[in-house]
């Protein structure tokens, strides 16, 4: 483009539209093409916080202090509570007694599988091994397909938690309970390189 047509492109910019000569009508309106007037994808319920029955955006934490009262409380597993252990291969070395492995590589497939059932528990924890990026991200998931169900009638009021600090922290407080945690390998957590 020359400098001349570049310099008449900015004075037609600095012009009100109404007043440009280089400004017309086209001849005939312009239709939009059937394609874009067509979604390509069917219509989608909108998945942000105007949607949902209550906000997820807020997940709430539990301490392990917290968790192991619950565990000892004599509450029912699956039935007053759950607890979801989303570790993938470092499942192995320990977990939490009763906990149940959702491997987050395969969390977004089985979701709505473990919605439906646990659906009538009132309380559901999830944890990773640290509980920074894999625990919460299965927490908001099941959280936002849980709430849906709610949001139908179709489940009870309840409540996800993430475990704070994830089973690495439980493990290094309740290792030596037997109630609290199961199949804890010195191997592992013993040695610092693993941390």
């Amino acid at each position: 483009m020359s400098a001349a047509c570049l310099r008449e492109l900015a004075r037609s910019f600095s012009r009100p539209r109404a007043l440009s000569s280089n400004f017309s009508l086209p001849a005939r309106p312009i239709k939009p093409s059937p394609a874009l007037l067509t979604p390509s994808r069917p219509f989608r319920r909108p998945t942000g916080s105007l949607s949902r029955p209550r906000s997820t955006a807020m997940l709430k934490y539990i301490s392990p202090d917290e968790v192991a009262a619950i565990i000892k409380s004599g509450k029912v597993p699956m039935k007053d509570y759950c607890i979801f252990d989303v570790r993938d291969d470092d499942w192995a070395g320990g977990n939490i007694k009763g906990a149940h492995n959702a491997p987050s590589s395969q969390f977004y497939v089985h979701v709505n599988d473990l919605v439906q059932k646990t659906k009538d528990v009132p309380t559901v924890i999830f944890h990773c091994a640290l509980s920074q990026v894999r625990g919460p991200k299965a927490a908001r998931l099941y959280a936002e397909a849980r709430d849906q169900l709610e949001g139908d009638g179709l489940d009870i009021p309840h409540q996800v938690f993430i475990l704070r600090g994830g089973f690495s922290d439980f493990q290094a407080k309740y290792k030596d309970d037997p109630e609290l945690v199961e199949n804890w390998s010195k191997e592992v957590w013993g040695n610092p390189q693993y941390f």
